[in-house]
């Protein structure tokens, strides 16, 4: 059986607990060694990233770390492809580990289908309370609407799928990522890609294991940030948004006027009440029944705070994104532009 050639790309900024057990999972592929390259795209990273990358390539071969001036996600990925030798170009976020057949597993999905892209479903690695309860929280669709790529055991045609699998060709072809999108880069891509006539297939074969947030603080700027940007991929391919991503704008919309009109209306008031009674008991629902099926009643006094997380943060974030984008025509604010991932020095939680 032949193999074709495969670059492993990863765009990192400072990720120091991350990137070895990244790097080691990869290393442990059951993909010819031979026909398997790994480009590293650092965007500078400050936080001791960079010396265990050259490390690593001095002792692998197979490994080569290049610069990303652009610190974000989409310039590190475009800088690693054009550098790419292999024919197939696979995708990998440093802070996810991923099994030993995932290599593999992509190619030979992205062969049998005949998709233009092809990759898993999120599953999460956790370690105490706080981040197990978020991502306890990541695979419920009251959390996510009902994203297949939060689905483990989906397998099919998808509009979108985490990290990917691609030609290389293909990928020189649709023009690769966005540079302008800090978030959502990915979803923009697969738009184009379904838009061109090309299809995205999600493959419960393909196994990895995302590391989520680990504070509340950094969860809430991540999912400001993908509602933020959801708006600018709406605005630059004029498609109308789904109501999975208007729900949460719309119910922090209301919340809001509510909140502001109540001191002024009796009416107002009333309703802020229903609004937040009615919201409060589906959160609270939601967080036994999640609990229940997973077995794990430990997360229900966080995971209602978790749920308003996610939804506040996504909606206030398509907001803003609707005023700066939309109403305003102008460019993202700086608290947009910015990763949020907090330092690993104080935090633990990587950049």
């Amino acid at each position: 059986m032949s193999f074709p050639s495969v670059t492993v790309i990863i765009p990192c900024r400072n990720e120091r607990n991350f990137i070895v057990p990244c790097l080691d999972s990869i290393l442990g592929s059951d993909y010819p060694e031979n026909q398997l390259e790994i480009i590293v795209a650092d965007g500078m990273s400050d936080d001791g990233t960079r010396d265990l990358l050259l490390e690593y390539c001095s002792r692998h071969p197979a490994i080569r770390m290049i610069d990303n001036p652009g610190r974000i996600v989409p310039t590190g990925l475009n800088l690693a492809i054009k550098e790419a030798r292999g024919e197939i170009i696979v995708r990998i976020d440093a802070h996810t580990e991923y099994a030993a057949d995932y290599i593999r597993q992509c190619v030979d999905t992205l062969i049998e289908t005949g998709a233009d892209n092809a990759g898993g479903a999120h599953r999460t690695r956790a370690g105490g309370y706080l981040q197990s309860a978020i991502a306890l929280a990541f695979h419920s669709p009251f959390a996510v609407g009902g994203a297949r790529s939060h689905d483990v055991d989906f397998e099919g045609w998808v509009d979108t799928v985490i990290y990917g699998c691609w030609k290389k060709d293909r990928l020189l072809e649709l023009g690769l990522f966005d540079e302008q999108l800090v978030r959502n880069q990915d979803d923009e891509l697969n738009l184009r890609i379904n838009r061109s006539g090309g299809k995205v297939y999600q493959s419960a074969k393909i196994l990895s294991w995302y590391r989520p947030r680990a504070s509340l603080t950094s969860l809430l700027r991540q999912y400001t940030q993908y509602g933020y940007w959801k708006v600018r991929v709406i605005q630059k391919h004029k498609i109308p948004a789904s109501i999975r991503h208007l729900i949460p704008g719309l119910w922090v919309a209301i919340t809001i006027l509510l909140a502001l009109a109540s001191p002024l209306s009796r009416i107002a008031a009333l309703l802020l009440m229903l609004d937040l009674g009615l919201y409060g008991a589906a959160n609270f629902s939601a967080a036994v029944y999640t609990c229940a099926k997973s077995r794990n009643l430990k997360f229900i006094p966080i995971l209602p705070l978790i749920f308003l997380i996610y939804h506040f943060g996504y909606g206030f974030g398509f907001l803003r994104g609707l005023i700066d984008f939309i109403i305003l025509r102008r460019g993202a604010g700086d608290q947009f532009t910015k990763i949020t991932r907090e330092s690993a020095r104080s935090t633990g939680d990587p950049d």
